[in-house]
């Protein structure tokens, strides 16, 4: 995106997204039961793909993590009296470290949360997420990263025993993760018989975008230069389109559990995959169906390419090709909640629904709202008219529409961040993820850097408009499998206690 254009959208600010309706179990979620969720499960461990990948969100560091304690450093707050009352129980604990600490007492919580935060304690508030101590079991202590591996042998083992994991990271912080995965990789490899092939990629500095002032105008820094900031998770679809495997799993470093509620979380992630590769399946038999129609016209006729649109005569204007695509129609609106404006010929129709059908796929699990922060489904119409399924953050959301305000209001799921992605089409070859992101998709947000105020600009999110077009499945997934820490007393939680 060019500067010209990222001033554009500092000025004008980017199209509120136009909602038709939030996804529900009634439209747009689906629910499935036993039955249907161990077919799923069946066909995940049954159908063909070219390779699978753990896709892991794990850039920058901790530092919201503990927003809470660094307000409370010098004058204790909630937060650090009851980080420190209950310090024993996180897994980061070590005795040595925090003696035996009352809450009660101002010293002992200023002196719990600086041996915490900085240095020479742990220097948990400028490390990672992805290294820090998240769980503790009787025989050892597990970061986040190290969860991650253990769910990555449970389902994404492949049949030659590997498991392969890309992990977005910052270039700082490189050595420190490769740290922690030295200590815990062999271990693993023994104990679960797998081999593991981990990836570590770098959100690019070319996709970080200006800042402007208040008054929009660009922001400089002392030396005269105009700052540039990373622009937020959307910038990871350079990094998955990077990937060559064709059936990814995505799930955010800090989404992890103690080990008992593994089974759960391996359960309906096989689920997901299973309902994705049977949407791909059902999509690819379409795409497939549809080119038949024009193959079969005299070579002569026109140089066929798939989906080729400007061909002399019509091959769908025949009762078979249009009873295709009626179903296909159906299909579409009635799994994606995708509907098309009415077309003005056969092959017009048929072209418009292969267009729809010919993308990338991603089933993406949807809990029960709870509070919880996460994006929100929704059906959405879109530039061409047409409809699809959205995940939509509450920025996107325009509060002086009364409608659009009604439909967050009743919204009764959230996205917690839990996707599985197929990214080739039905000839093998791998779909080009950067032509299915809606530009229009982004937001700004209020920042500041060095005690200035600054507006940034963020990419479409990763899982909303990075993801825009591409034909989308909500499905319902327990509570049980979303499990994040976005605060340290998160980990107090009984999902990570054991």
């Amino acid at each position: 995106m060019t500067i010209d254009q990222q001033m554009k959208y500092f000025r004008e600010g980017f199209p509120w997204m136009k909602i038709v309706a939030p996804a529900t179990p009634e439209k747009g979620i689906k629910v499935l039961d036993d039955e249907q969720q161990d077919e799923a499960i069946r066909y995940a461990d049954e159908a063909d793909v070219a390779g699978k990948v753990k896709f892991v969100p794990a850039s920058g560091a901790a530092s919201r993590m503990f927003k809470d304690i660094f307000a409370g450093l010098d004058s204790p707050n909630d937060a650090t009296r009851k980080l420190t009352a209950e310090i024993s129980r996180f897994a980061f604990y070590d005795e040595a470290l925090f003696g035996k600490p009352s809450a009660d007492s101002d010293e002992d919580c200023k002196s719990v949360a600086a041996k915490l935060l900085k240095e020479p304690g742990l220097g948990y508030g400028s490390k990672p997420k992805g290294v820090l101590k998240f769980h503790r079991y009787a025989d050892e202590v597990r970061t986040a990263l190290a969860e991650h591996l253990v769910e990555g042998q449970k389902y994404m083992r492949n049949a030659d025993g590997s498991v392969n994991l890309v992990v977005t990271i910052s270039p700082e912080h490189r050595k420190i993760f490769e740290e922690a995965l030295s200590e815990v990789r062999p271990v693993y490899e023994k104990r679960y018989g797998v081999k593991y092939d981990i990836r570590f990629t770098f959100q690019s500095p070319d996709t970080d975008t200006i800042a402007v002032t208040p008054d929009n105008e660009p922001f400089l820094c002392d030396d005269g230069s105009v700052l540039r900031r990373p622009a937020g998770h959307g910038a990871l679809i350079y990094n998955l389109n990077e990937v060559e495997e064709e059936l990814v799993s995505i799930k955010n470093i800090d989404n992890v559990a103690v080990e008992r509620l593994l089974d759960t979380t391996a359960r309906y992630k096989k689920v997901l995959m299973g309902c994705a590769l049977q949407l791909r399946d059902r999509i690819f038999g379409y795409l497939f169906a549809l080119d038949q129609f024009a193959a079969a016209q005299p070579t002569d006729a026109y140089p066929y390419l798939p989906g080729y649109n400007s061909l002399s005569i019509d091959p769908y204007a025949n009762d078979e090709a249009q009873q295709l695509c009626n179903e296909i129609e159906d299909f579409l609106r009635e799994e994606l909640c995708i509907e098309i404006p009415q077309a003005r010929s056969c092959k017009e129709r048929a072209l418009a629904l292969r267009a729809k059908l010919d993308r990338p796929v991603r089933v993406c699990g949807m809990v029960r709202n709870q509070g919880e922060p996460g994006g929100g489904p929704f059906i959405i119409r879109g530039k061409d008219g047409s409809t699809s399924l959205q995940i939509l953050e509450s920025v996107q959301i325009n509060k002086e529409d009364a409608s659009a305000v009604a439909a967050l209001n009743s919204a009764t799921h959230f996205n917690p961040v839990d996707l599985v992605c197929c990214l080739r089409n039905y000839c093998g070859e791998k779909f080009d993820l950067l032509e299915y992101v809606d530009q229009d998709a982004g937001f700004i947000s209020s920042k500041s850097f060095q005690g200035r105020e600054l507006r940034a600009l963020e990419l479409p999110g990763l899982w909303n408009g990075s993801m825009s077009d591409w034909n989308t499945l909500f499905v319902e997934v327990p509570l049980q499998t979303f499990n994040p820490v976005k605060t340290v007393l998160d980990l107090l939680r009984p999902a990570h206690q054991n």
